[in-house]
């Protein structure tokens, strides 16, 4: 036995009834479901003369006029401008004996297997359907292919009972009208497969590039199991492989099963999927907006609405895109891709802008760049997640400050070692910020080594730093089960497009709003059908929320982001670029950050190398720079495009600090050993271009002097200029050393904003 929408289930148990017995069941069954039916009938159209009349005066109409005219058109945020449509419909009808057996026999053993005898209604699934009716529910797809066929030609706006029981009529009358192969030669024709394609001929062309009449047995499977749901089954997509997969040996047993096959076939056939080639994409997803197109299907189609629906129903989709904030996320993105690519001498097409860009209360995804053309490189790299550098370390100050500590909190400022591990937490080429820094400093230059006894130091450290990114809106992903020494360095990843729903929150006074981007869907007749109604959550308090936004913005005004002061108004943000080390012992950059937003948008710009976005970034760095900087050309994109995004909106000041356990935060108990002595910064000292040598991985002398363990008392307020650690030059951001992706063991690597200090793997930034 099987399940008719997922595939196989367990077998019959023993001692389960005969067949005998299950006969005897079925008829009583059959009874109370016709008693059923008749009963609701009955109640909601008035009596057994409305109902023959209602099948009296039920006529079909013209199906070809009204489906094939159903567009459904998406439109920017102000509902007039148009993004684009998904109206194209690539339909070449069959006669029914052009079609390849192998199809008829897929579709009737996947869809409908009584399909050949029944009366076009299953009247367990009318039951059902008159049960949802009378609740006030929404009719669901017919369970029959007579039913299917229905629904899928004659679309109907209106909601009502009578248009629902209409429908019903039509299944029931259509049946006695046609014959069985004029139905399934319709329906053949008309159904959806996914990527424009109505009709078995254009899915066979769009999935295996061959006529219909060529379709193999293997084939024939797939595009019966598509037809369940395009966007679930799409083999396109290669999160969707294992679904399908269960779903096309459901077929061709089911095909065993009725006898269009035998079972030694199916064993066969079911031990792989058959070969796709390329598969070519519709040119309405062509450039940089096929991207936006993509994720308004998906969403449509994770809020429950069917292929059908989204593109064929006659909608209007109102998405929250912000017509000039996109152009503006394009054009940043391209012109500072097309500048590093010239100004290194190599490929542009080699090196990958992300930008996502929400509104900060609402979530509303304003502005989001993937790539430059959708068709020829389906990968969005805004919705990638890849290591984030020193950009995570915000969610572990915020889990400090929650957990106790506060901006003040002293933390380690030079290079040490945890108890029992060898591997030295280092900064960027080996600097030292003396032997404690605060936390508000440790922030603005983004010190490696405070960070990490924070979060050591913390009880279940590593825990709430990655339970409250997932609060804030960065959900998990790969690498998020590394080390502690690593997290707040940067191993976790997250994509853009979350990383912008994540700082977002802190503008937000703490409360998280999951991102979106569709506003309103209207149906044919301009009736709302859908509204967004995201999830809000309290991440953290709107003290705390206050006190990281100010921290960052002292990166902006004194540290690592300087570079997007030019936007004129209150910006806080943080940089981040990911040093790995290679088994060859090369050290390369394999992402760089910036992450910023101002008291109403919040905005993720990611750049990326190579196919995989994991390739090296140092090719392309600013002639002069040691490597890929997130304060260089991140920082560039991300203020060329606020500047547009922001133009006509208010400036406005973010809350002053509150300064949360600035009198209860405990003093962290030192959890490292025999710090490794550095020349030491002094006010008027910055770290050079590049280190005069290569950092060690070993200590080179033991300290002339044992530090003192005494706890400095906390300063008075401080404030965004007045810490004693020098402004590092631009050059001394980088990311943290060590394998993004690995288990955090990693030697000597790329420190934040930096190409050589800390040896923490999946660092920086």
């Amino acid at each position: 036995m099987a399940d008719p929408q997922w595939g196989p289930v367990a077998k019959r148990p023993v001692g389960a009834t005969s067949k005998k017995q299950r006969t005897r069941g079925q008829l009583w069954a059959r009874r109370i479901l016709i008693g059923l039916v008749s009963v609701v009938l009955l109640g909601l159209v008035g009596g057994t003369a409305v109902v023959g009349v209602g099948y009296a005066t039920t006529n079909l109409p013209d199906a070809n006029a009204d489906f094939e005219t159903a567009t459904t058109f998406v439109y920017y945020d102000d509902g007039k401008a148009e993004l684009g449509s998904f109206a194209i419909q690539n339909r070449q009808p069959l006669t029914l004996d052009e079609m390849p057996q192998s199809i008829k026999d897929a579709v009737v053993a996947a869809e409908n297997r009584s399909f050949w005898t029944d009366r076009g209604i299953s009247l367990r699934g009318m039951a059902r359907a008159a049960y949802v009716i009378a609740r006030g529910g929404t009719l669901q797809g017919g369970s029959t292919i007579t039913q299917q066929y229905i629904k899928i030609k004659y679309l109907y706006s209106e909601q009502t009972a009578t248009r629902k029981f209409k429908e019903l009529f039509l299944a029931y009358k259509i049946n006695k009208q046609l014959s069985k192969e004029q139905i399934l030669e319709g329906y053949l024709n008309t159904i959806y497969f996914g990527h424009g394609a109505y009709g078995i001929e254009a899915a066979s062309q769009n999935f295996f590039d061959v006529d219909a009449k060529k379709l193999t047995v293997p084939q024939a499977a797939v595009l019966a199991s598509v037809i369940n749901n395009p966007s679930a089954f799409d083999p396109d997509d290669e999160d969707n492989l294992d679904r399908l997969r269960d779903r096309y040996r459901y077929v061709l047993q089911s095909m065993a099963d009725t006898g269009a096959i035998t079972q030694a076939q199916a064993d066969k056939y079911a031990k792989k999927l058959p070969k796709f080639p390329e598969i070519k994409t519709n040119e309405r997803y062509g450039g940089p907006k096929g991207f936006l197109l993509k994720m308004v299907e998906k969403e449509l189609t994770d809020a429950g609405f069917t292929s059908e629906q989204i593109n064929g129903g006659g909608l209007k989709i109102t998405t929250t895109f912000d017509k000039a904030a996109q152009n503006a996320a394009v054009k940043a993105a391209q012109d500072v891709t097309e500048r590093a690519a010239d100004a290194s001498g190599q490929k542009a097409s080699k090196l990958h802008a992300a930008i996502a860009s929400v509104d900060v209360n609402t979530g509303e995804v304003i502005a989001l760049y993937g790539g430059p053309n959708y068709v020829k490189n389906s990968r969005n790299w805004a919705t990638t997640a890849r290591p984030t550098a020193s950009t995570f370390k915000t969610y572990a100050l915020a889990a400090g400050l929650k957990d106790g500590y506060s901006l003040r909190s002293p933390f380690r400022g030079s290079s040490f070692n945890l108890p029992g591990d060898p591997t030295i937490v280092r900064n960027e080429y080996n600097q030292s910020y003396g032997y404690q820094t605060s936390l508000l400093n440790a922030t603005t230059y983004s010190i490696n080594t405070a960070f990490v006894d924070l979060v050591t130091t913390m009880k279940d450290g590593k825990d709430k730093v990655l339970d409250l990114a997932k609060d804030a809106g960065a959900p998990k992903a790969t690498g998020w089960d590394a080390a502690p020494r690593n997290i707040p360095i940067g191993t976790p990843e997250v994509s853009p497009l979350n990383q912008a729903s994540g700082y977002a929150t802190f503008a937000n006074d703490g409360t998280a709003v999951d991102n979106h981007v569709v506003k309103e869907v209207r149906d044919a007749d301009g009736k709302v059908i859908y509204k967004a109604e995201p999830k809000k959550k309290r991440a953290v308090s709107e003290d705390i929320a206050h006190d990281v936004t100010f921290a960052l913005s002292n990166v902006v005004e004194n540290g690592t982001g300087t570079t997007v002061q030019a936007l004129n108004r209150p910006v806080a943000g943080k940089t981040g670029t990911n040093g790995v080390d290679l088994d060859n012992g090369k050290n390369i950059v394999n992402s760089s950050w910036f992450v910023g937003y101002t008291k109403q948008i919040s905005t993720a710009v990611m750049y990326v190398a190579g196919n995989s976005g994991s390739e090296s970034l140092d090719d392309y760095r600013r002639p002069g720079d040691s490597t890929f900087f997130g304060g260089t050309y991140p920082a560039q994109t991300w203020g060329e495009y606020m500047k547009v995004a922001t133009e006509d909106q208010a400036v406005r000041q973010f809350d002053p600090p509150a300064y949360v356990n600035a009198d209860s935060a405990p003093q962290p108990t030192p959890t490292y050993q025999q710090p490794q002595p550095t020349q030491q910064p002094t006010a008027t000292q910055e770290p050079t271009e590049e280190p005069s040598e290569e950092p060690s991985d070993e200590p080179t002398r033991e300290p002339s002097e044992e530090p003192s363990t005494q706890q400095p008392e906390p300063s008075q307020e401080p404030s965004r200029t007045a810490e004693a650690d020098p402004e590092p030059s631009q050059s001394s951001e980088t990311g943290g050393g060590g394998d993004g992706t690995g288990d955090g063991t990693g030697g000597a690597g790329t420190g934040e904003e930096n190409a050589g200090g800390d040896a923490t793997p999946g660092g920086g930034g």
